[in-house]
């Protein structure tokens, strides 16, 4: 039996909050705690995809999600301005009981969040975790505000910087790329609300969401977007925009001792796939099953946690990062296959199916023991 005490879970982003809402809905105490002094009000993540609505149903979140969401239904794919294909996603084909939805992760956070409130847990905001040391027996951690507390299980959602992973001098092998991409959610008229758009362009890719009435997504690399929209697009009032660098990395071990880490804080990978927030959240899902059952006395619980986890998000994090390199390559090779193959793999059902199925988290089990 482990020692008396709340699960200390570090970081409320999406991964942080579903942990402590699956921990409380299963009766287990759980202390929530992040540095930022108030949540987050930018879109970030969008895709909701089906497995993260699925974890989510019981605790009313997915119902709340999918009352405020976009859905997307289709996927047009282009080259150099000029259709491909066009994807129509058929979700009982996938084994998807939910679609996917586009919803800014603040509002996201901001669902999680009020669920957890529901069962009297509020997150303790403006207080970090700045070190951190355990013993067999329970992890004591120091916080932002000078105070230290023993908990008997530590779960860090603490975000690709973490100062849990960084404390535990563990490795987050992997690597960068050095382009900038950049993120803008700007209004647009001209794209259909229901649907994305990809168009891969000689000088780097062009993603288009839709997530909030005249309201997209833009990703891409290369010339400024804004200035290279697809004809008959005009665009308004710019929401948010963000410049960033795209790293592969996969920490060594999701599980040392009584600390466990999950989203960012043990994976992070290019937002081609929306694959990011989702998984994390199902790091949050085993997580909260496995820290449950130990918490009611089974050994070797927590261990289970890394061992199940580790090889599913590694390969999430391969296969994410072979399909931002093919999407990302604009050499003249690679634009002259996609011209023969994506038009091939849209007509052939079981083929699109496979490579759908790792944008909607659809590709592996949720395995619990």
């Amino acid at each position: 039996m482990l020692p008396p005490g709340p699960v200390l879970i570090a970081g409320a982003g999406p991964t942080g909050l579903s942990a402590a809402l699956f921990l409380a809905r299963r009766g287990v105490a759980v202390r929530i705690i992040d540095s930022a002094p108030e949540p987050t009000r930018t879109s970030k993540a969008l895709g909701v995809n089906p497995r993260t609505l699925k974890l989510l149903e019981s605790t009313g979140v997915t119902a709340a999600i999918e009352a405020e969401a976009q859905a997307m239904r289709t996927l047009r794919l282009h080259r150099r301005g000029r259709p491909l294909a066009s994807l129509t996603i058929d979700w009982p084909a996938l084994g998807a009981e939910h679609p996917i939805v586009i919803l800014p992760q603040a509002r996201t956070e901001a669902l999680l969040a009020a669920a957890l409130a529901d069962l009297g847990v509020i997150v303790e905001r403006g207080l970090g975790l700045v070190d951190l040391n355990q013993t067999d027996d329970a992890v004591t951690a120091t916080l932002s505000d000078g105070s230290s507390g023993s908990t008997p299980i530590l779960f860090a959602a603490d975000g690709a910087h973490s100062t849990a992973r960084k404390a535990l001098g563990l490795d987050f092998a992997g690597d960068g790329w050095n382009e900038p991409w950049q993120l803008i959610d700007v209004d647009l008229t001209g794209p259909a609300a229901d649907e994305g758009w990809i168009d891969l362009r000689p000088d780097g890719p062009f993603v288009c969401l839709p997530f909030s009435g005249t309201t997209f997504r833009l990703i891409g690399f290369g010339p400024p977007m804004l200035d290279h929209l697809p004809a008959g697009w005009t665009a308004g009032t710019v929401r948010w925009r963000s410049d960033f660098h795209i790293s592969h990395r996969m920490v060594s071990r999701m599980t040392a001792g009584r600390v466990c880490l999950g989203g960012d804080a043990a994976h992070i990978h290019s937002p081609i796939g929306a694959r990011g927030m989702n998984l994390g959240i199902e790091d949050a899902y085993v997580f909260a099953t496995c820290a449950a059952d130990a918490v009611a006395g089974q050994a070797g619980r927590l261990a289970d946690y890394g061992r199940l986890r580790q090889p599913v998000d590694a390969a999430v994090v391969r296969n994410v990062r072979r399909l931002t390199s093919a999407v990302r390559n604009t050499s003249r090779t690679a634009d002259l296959l996609r011209l023969a193959i994506i038009p091939a793999v849209a007509r052939t059902p079981f083929v699109l199916n496979r490579i759908l199925k790792v944008g909607m988290g659809l590709d592996h089990p949720v395995l619990l023991r």
